[in-house]
């Protein structure tokens, strides 16, 4: 059994790998600056990280603390730099606490560190540092330059997954944070009119599930120092257009959507398809969920959920 604490976890990827970790035996704490809207299972301390100090972040040592807590909207970190900011001052007493009881630290990154590259695909050694495309990017870039130091400086074990548009259960809190699937599944079911910014993008979509196979994946393999201070992709691997989630979550739903294409806005990213075969080497990592398939799971939830 694993004690593992996770910041971010009443957030979508945090709550499922919080529940899935549960599942199989391991215990949990959570840290986040709201309560969990979706569980009471996970025990978690109401904090924020970017006011803290490393000894509010837990009680005493766990098996590994994996980093998620972030402002994760792109354009609305455009719009409020200073959570971008908050973003990067989130990390320094996790790092902290890490560093005094020498626990590994897996940290939830973002394949925006990439960039607006035109590449079909790109691998782990692609990113550029030098220029950031919005605050988003540069928090999530500067983020993984600190963990890189406690790796170097004080020998501290980490993984850096670089997650690509999660989506699927726990996802549609849209009054919190308006995430593009959870908003055409809403605006398509009420037969509201959808503005796509950027027709002409593709991006990389993860099923949650896939996303939590490959956190507990690392989970493992970190504590068991089987892998470690690598930076990994996660995502499905294969790219779709905003075009294709529409359709596919029309025909879902069996209604036609009223769609308006307008420019992508500043800072977003317009190509981004993942090269997991580090992942899946490295970790074992084997995404199963394609969007086709894993869009209709979503809109079942929110069925079973009562949201639509």
């Amino acid at each position: 059994m694993l004690r593992v604490l996770i910041t971010g976890s009443s957030g979508q990827i945090g709550t499922n790998v919080g529940l899935a970790l549960l599942k199989r035996g391991d215990q949990v704490a959570g840290v986040d600056i709201r309560p969990n809207t979706w569980t009471d299972a996970i025990p978690t301390r109401i904090l924020d990280l970017s006011q803290a100090a490393p000894e509010q972040i837990g009680d005493g040592p766990v098996d590994v603390v994996v980093h998620l807590a972030a402002y994760a909207k792109v354009f609305e970190l455009v719009e409020h730099p200073e959570r971008a900011f908050a973003n990067i001052r989130m990390i320094y007493p996790v790092l902290e606490y890490c560093r005094r009881y020498e626990i590994p630290v897996l940290f939830g990154s973002s394949r925006e560190v990439y960039g607006d590259i035109q590449h079909h695909i790109t691998d782990e050694t692609a990113a550029d540092f030098v220029v950031a495309e919005s605050p988003y990017s540069a928090s999530k870039i500067a983020g993984e330059a600190m963990i890189y130091s406690y790796g170097e400086c004080y020998g501290l074990p980490y993984l850096v997954y670089r997650f690509s548009n999660v989506y699927g259960r726990f996802d549609n809190d849209l009054e919190r944070m308006e995430r593009v699937i959870p908003l055409f599944i809403r605006k398509v079911s009420r037969d509201e009119p959808i503005v796509v910014y950027g027709r002409e993008k593709v991006l990389d979509f993860t099923y949650v599930d896939d996303a939590v196979s490959g956190v507990l994946l690392g989970i493992d393999a970190l504590v068991a120092a089987r892998v470690r201070n690598q930076t990994f992709n996660l995502s499905y691997g294969q790219g779709n257009t905003l075009v294709d989630v529409v359709n596919i979550v029309s025909l879902a739903l069996g209604r036609k959507a009223r769609v308006r294409y307008e420019p992508a806005r500043p800072g977003e990213i317009m190509r981004y398809v993942g090269d997991i075969s580090k992942a899946r080497q490295r970790l074992g990592y084997q995404p199963r969920v394609p969007l086709s398939e894993g869009l209709p799971r979503t809109i079942e939830w929110w069925r079973e959920c009562g949201q639509l």
